[in-house]
């Protein structure tokens, strides 16, 4: 579910959920949102400017700047030093806390990542950011009701700006609930939102196929696949869309796409021995 997410993350698009920022700087990868505003809502609900952010608060985010690119450049140990130092200088910084969740969560250590992003909600309760990557974590530990009430909360926010990134996150566990009909309906309103996004259209488009509402499925992975971020993902999916509705033109132009695009991946194999249950 996060590898065909994190591939079009590398093709230049935060593609799941419309990543955010950690106080101005760039955004982070995966289901989980780096991004939670300036830090309003902690002690004192200070919000601080260049002005009169304190010394403390200056050190620590200096250091949080420097773990966000060291954690997008993969060097997730140095990120988690520097995210250390961060919380030395500053204790009360949540955003520290945010990232500390996701790069524990990258390391598969979930009950650090859930210790984190809970420190981070009690310096900034609801905030709809944070409940969104509680959520992702607690899909991928497939609490999966749990993680339903953490997105939930989070779209309840009227001050919510990233709606499509939870109706996302959120329609990807319920599939892997088995909640099929509710992550259609999830998906739908993400794809009304951002309808640009790659993952919730190929999303889409699988999940009608396995309801054999090929017409509906073309439409997506159609859009998809006239994109710039057709992949050999979306490309064996138009196939198979295709195969079912009988279009043999636009089955063989879609292979001839794969096999010229992608010559050594997994997908055009099965295309070239016909194993469309693949």
């Amino acid at each position: 579910m996060v590898g065909l997410v994190e591939r079009w993350q590398r093709m230049g698009r935060c593609a799941l959920l419309a990543c955010g920022v950690v106080a101005g700087v760039a955004g982070l990868s995966g289901c989980a949102s780096g991004g939670s505003g300036p830090s309003a809502g902690e002690p004192g609900g200070a919000v601080f400017t260049q002005s009169d952010e304190p010394e403390a608060r200056r050190r620590a985010r200096i250091r949080l700047e420097l773990a966000t690119n060291y954690f997008e450049n993969g060097q997730t140990t140095v990120a988690l030093d520097e995210v250390k130092q961060a919380l030395v200088a500053d204790p009360t910084y949540s955003d520290a806390f945010n990232l500390r969740g996701l790069i524990y969560l990258r390391l598969n250590e979930f009950g650090q990542a859930e210790e984190s992003f809970r420190r981070a909600l009690g310096l900034r309760s609801n905030d709809p950011n944070l409940l969104h990557n509680l959520g992702w974590l607690h899909c991928q530990q497939r609490k999966y009701a749990e993680a339903d009430q953490s997105f939930v909360t989070a779209l309840a926010n009227p001050a919510y700006t990233a709606r499509s990134k939870t109706l996302m996150a959120r329609g990807l566990c319920q599939m892997e609930a088995g909640q099929v009909a509710e992550a259609e309906q999830s998906l739908l309103k993400a794809y009304e939102l951002d309808a640009a996004n790659p993952v919730v259209g190929y999303h889409l488009s699988s999940l009608l196929m396995r309801r054999n509402e090929l017409t509906r499925a073309q439409f997506y992975i159609r859009r998809l696949n006239n994109s710039d971020f057709s992949n050999a993902e979306t490309l064996w999916l138009g196939i198979k869309v295709e195969r079912g509705l009988g279009d043999t033109v636009a089955m063989r132009q879609l292979g001839d796409q794969l096999r010229r695009r992608f010559p050594e991946a997994r997908e055009t194999g099965a295309y070239q021995r016909g194993a469309f249950n693949e």
